[in-house]
């Protein structure tokens, strides 16, 4: 590869839009800002058994996507959008997933529609279709479309933990680091356990951060009982 330095890098029609709508997200909306930890060594455990199960690839991304589908039903302002007057907030009506893919032609966001409909082998299906087609360069418009709220993850990178900037109009964004085994206590004494930094930017506008901890609490109890996100 070239080196770069010292030389001007023309930015891409998709840099340039993502990075105008960024600036935008952070002038307009009042983000706070709330990280926890979710043991996820039983998902770890059963995962590839129930791959071979369903027959389906299922990352840990879709147990991710599947968990904040389930916490929704409980918590919907956090896919609400606030209206053009300020004097609302709109709730979906079947939410749609948003999830960064790092493609040739930059990071993209496409989306998972419908989510709340799906099983965890359908959300898998889903996801690794439009990972494809954003490696292929092949997304449609549509593709970016209804994104009610968004995922990002950074973890195949070796980062610990971060913070995403929430796309416009959208009332959150979850950030996902690296699975990192840790000691924690038991009852037994210190134990090895899979664990993983989960993060959340979230608009002050649509939720305060009461029910946004309970928001993200809920996911990581679906995560560390990833029986019930199985079903």
């Amino acid at each position: 590869m070239k080196s770069l330095c010292g030389k001007t890098v023309p930015l891409t029609r998709i840099q340039k839009l993502i990075g105008k709508y960024m600036l935008q997200s952070k002038r307009q909306g009042p983000c706070f800002y709330l990280e926890t930890s979710a043991d996820i060594t039983r998902l770890m455990d059963m995962r590839r058994a129930y791959c071979k199960q369903v027959g389906v690839r299922v990352t840990t991304n879709d147990f991710f996507f599947r968990a904040m589908a389930e916490a929704l039903r409980k918590f919907p302002l956090m896919a609400g959008r606030l209206e053009d007057n300020g004097a609302g907030v709109r709730t979906f009506e079947n939410a749609g997933i948003g999830f960064a893919v790092a493609a040739p032609q930059g990071l993209v966001v496409p989306v998972i529609k419908n989510i709340l409909g799906k099983t965890l082998p359908q959300i898998a299906a889903s996801s690794g279709a439009l990972i494809k087609k954003a490696r292929a360069n092949k997304l449609s418009l549509d593709d970016f479309e209804g994104d009610d709220i968004v995922f990002s993850s950074l973890g195949m990178y070796g980062v610990s933990s971060f913070f995403a900037i929430k796309p416009p109009g959208v009332a959150c964004i979850i950030s996902a680091g690296k699975i990192a085994e840790r000691f924690v206590p038991s009852e037994e004494g210190p134990a090895a356990r899979k664990m993983m930094s989960v993060g959340l930017a979230a608009d002050r506008r649509i939720v305060d951060e009461f029910y946004s901890a309970q928001f993200l609490g809920g996911i990581v109890r679906l995560l560390e009982t990833p029986e019930m996100l199985v079903v």
